[in-house]
């Protein structure tokens, strides 16, 4: 990946109002990036950047990535970089998962931002730019009763990798991120079942600056260990 400076980028950040969207979102408006805010809950997305142009939509609705590009074009005359931080988490063994449940999961987590991707890429490759997908550590080493879950940011992390391999010739570049367990409060409101007893996470400010940090040190592939613990 190639070292970017921040200053004078334009970025859509996906999920923006969670607790890892709206830091990164903060980060990089603090680094002199413009920023489409992009998300579920217009009120909370109002919230975390003042002025900033914002997209409600849902990841699993494709003509979301339409109003993206769209508001992209209109707001900021393009668009440089998308950082997508939206997921929900499902706990359970797969045998007590409801098929509809495992729907959701891959939707949010996969179907969603390939949708997504499908249509602002062509706005990244006009400027050369760059896509980072927030995955998890389960993407390395996925956990029983988190099946669903692991799966899908396993797919997300293979799809990444494929991408990366695609676009290089465009010059886009593709950084996939998988942080340890972080403090985002996901883990409290998942979309089923109840999350085990788990360690104290990352702090999700630190997180989020190892983010853009990677971005413009220009590295192309964030994995567990580069957050200083196995998590």
């Amino acid at each position: 990946m190639t070292g970017r400076e921040i200053d004078g980028h334009r970025v859509a950040v996906v999920g923006a109002s969670g607790a890892l969207g709206s830091r990164i979102a903060r980060t990089l408006a603090d680094r002199g990036a413009a920023v489409l805010l992009v998300g579920r809950d217009e009120d909370r997305l109002r919230e975390v950047l003042a002025g900033a142009p914002v997209v409600v939509g849902d990841l699993g609705d494709a003509t979301t990535g339409d109003r993206l590009v769209a508001a992209a074009q209109e707001h900021l005359g393009g668009l440089d970089g998308l950082v997508n931080a939206a997921g929900v988490a499902a706990f359970g063994s797969l045998l007590e998962t409801p098929d509809e449940v495992i729907e959701e999961v891959f939707t949010t987590n996969v179907i969603g931002p390939a949708f997504l991707l499908r249509r602002v890429l062509p706005l990244l490759q006009e400027s050369r730019g760059y896509v980072v997908n927030l995955s998890a550590v389960l993407a390395e080493r996925p956990m029983a009763g988190m099946g669903a879950y692991s799966a899908s940011k396993a797919a997300l992390t293979a799809l990444d990798r494929a991408l990366r391999s695609e676009l290089r010739r465009s010059g886009v570049d593709v950084l996939d991120v998988r942080p340890p367990h972080t403090e985002t409060g996901l883990a409290d409101r998942p979309v089923h079942g109840q999350a085990p007893r788990l360690p104290t996470g990352l702090d999700p400010d630190e997180v989020a600056a190892r983010v853009v940090r990677a971005i413009t040190d220009g590295e192309a592939d964030l994995g567990s260990e580069a957050f200083g613990t196995a998590g």
